[in-house]
C-alpha cells in the first residue's frame, strides 16, 4: 500500500485527511483505488482519462509528468504519492 498525501484544498474530499493509503502496483490503480473511496477527487485529478494538467503528482519526489510513463508510473508499497494543484497567479 502506498502513502498518498494530499494539499490541503483536496482534503474535503477525503474528510479532512492529511494523508490516506491506497493499494495498487501502477500509479492508475492507487489512483482508482482513491476514487472508489472518495468520488469528489476524480473530478479534480482526473476528470478525463489522462491525468488533469492542473494537478501536479510526485511519486517519491520525483513529477509523474517527468518519468514519461503517466498512469502507468510503478507504484511499491512503501512509496508516498503527493497530489498538489498547480497554482496561478501573480502579476
Amino acid at each position: 500500500m502506498a502513502i498518498v498525501r494530499l494539499a490541503p484544498v483536496l482534503r474535503s474530499s477525503t474528510g479532512g485527511s492529511k494523508q490516506v493509503i491506497a493499494e495498487g502496483t501502477t500509479l492508475g490503480e492507487v489512483l482508482n483505488d482513491l476514487y472508489l473511496r472518495y468520488p469528489a477527487l476524480k473530478e479534480q485529478i482526473q476528470p478525463e482519462e489522462e491525468l488533469s494538467r492542473f494537478i501536479n503528482i510526485y511519486v517519491n519526489d520525483q513529477d509523474v509528468r517527468y518519468l514519461q510513463q503517466g498512469l502507468a508510473t510503478s507504484i511499491g508499497p512503501n512509496d508516498t504519492i503527493i497530489l498538489l494543484p498547480a497554482m496561478a497567479g501573480g502579476r
